[in-house]
């Protein structure tokens, strides 16, 4: 059995969940291949790759929704198949992207039904199983919701309901396909911060599937990446969101995908620069932006390398000259740039006033408005 990118041999009981080999699939097809996946309490797990590749497929096999087409799914160092349903109920809690039909439910009685593993047969709840529906509600922020029909919120308010249901199970393992789907940007966010803190104060193993590869890279401890039938690599963030990686991973161009940001950027204008940027310390990126919108090729500089405009520059410039980190603008880069900006139709200068680092650059002004080439500063936001 061989594991491709799987995570570093561990202890079976340090393990909240592990997989080995796991085939997944529909029927008696295979949908991907020789999974390989070592998950600690108290870790986070970002399951990444393109719509189709097998995410949630992977999910609700471990979730033991779908049958295995091979391998082993192991909870807590016990085979999947020999944990029965109530001690899986117990430690494992699934919140899928298929959304309940309900009718005249309440929200609060979406949520309540995450504590019948452990109701008994009759499903009364107890006093300490009406505390932990009300602290999940308001630790995803619906407890206002409580007595609204449940088939009659927002998708947005929807997905955090069903949040707290699988949160108010208090899971020992947690399973999140898609869980800041429909959200707007602060509540991913606070989504994401929530099951950290679960994650951490708990010691919950999480695994999700994430669309968002920005957040995947802000919030998870661990990525696994899944594309083509197989997972084509996983490890720690840093390692996995690199720019030829999720180029790889999603058919983008080369440069398309910035790890500093973590964004991906529109593929670069094409030709020759019509543009010259004046820019520096930030003060570019909206400028840049614009005109990679309006597919406008051009020309920035001088930029010191690892500054937020000379990596942007990097993905969506034409050319761009660099001058080394921590050195004044040179004279050499002058020329270069100076070379470059008058063979452009115009200048745009975004920089208000300059310093000791880019003195330099006040001479590409004085060129630029020697051919009556300038334009001080970016287009006003309500023009972009």
């Amino acid at each position: 059995m061989t594991c491709k990118g799987a995570c570093p041999p561990s202890t079976p009981s340090t393990l909240a969940l592990e997989l080995r080999g796991l085939d997944v699939g529909h029927g008696r097809r295979a949908l991907v291949r020789d999974i390989c996946l070592a998950v600690r309490p108290g870790q986070v797990v970002a399951l990444i790759g393109p719509n189709g590749s097998g995410k949630t497929t992977i999910l609700r096999t471990v979730a033991g929704q779908l049958r295995r087409l091979g391998g082993v799914v192991e909870l807590f160092g016990r085979p999947l198949d020999g944990v029965p349903a109530a001690d899986r109920a117990r430690s494992m809690s699934v919140m899928l992207t298929g959304r309940p039909r309900t009718e005249l439910l309440t929200c609060r009685d979406v949520v309540e039904a995450g504590r019948y593993p452990f109701t008994g047969s009759l499903g009364v709840l107890g006093e300490g199983d009406r505390e932990a529906v009300v602290s999940a509600m308001a630790a995803t922020d619906v407890l206002g919701l409580a007595e609204r029909d449940f088939a009659h919120v927002s998708d947005g308010q929807r997905q955090r309901v069903l949040l707290a249901r699988a949160l108010c199970q208090e899971p020992r393992v947690l399973l999140l396909d898609e869980p800041t789907s429909y959200l707007d940007v602060r509540s991913q966010l606070e989504v994401l911060q929530l099951l950290r803190r679960e994650a951490r104060g708990r010691g919950i193993a999480v695994v999700a599937s994430l669309h968002e590869v920005d957040l995947a890279q802000k919030a998870a401890d661990h990525v696994i990446c899944v594309k083509g039938g197989r997972v084509a690599f996983q490890g720690a963030p840093d390692e996995v969101f690199t720019a030829e990686r999720v180029a790889e991973l999603y058919d983008l161009a080369p440069g398309a995908y910035d790890p500093t940001f973590g964004s991906v950027e529109l593929a670069r204008p094409e030709g020759e620069p019509e543009v010259f940027v004046i820019a520096g310390g930030g003060t570019g990126a909206t400028c840049f932006r614009r005109l990679a919108r309006e597919g406008t090729p051009f020309a920035a500089g001088v930029l010191h390398e690892h500054d937020v405009d000379g990596l942007l520059a990097r993905s969506l410039a034409a050319r761009a000259v660099f001058e080394r980190d921590f050195e004044p603008v040179s004279k050499r880069a002058v020329s270069e740039a100076r070379e470059a900006l008058l063979a452009c139709r115009e200048v745009i200068c975004c920089v208000s006033e300059f310093g000791t680092m880019n003195a330099r650059n006040a001479e590409l002004l004085d060129a630029a408005r020697s051919v009556g080439l300038c334009k001080l500063g970016t287009v006003p936001d309500s023009q972009i």
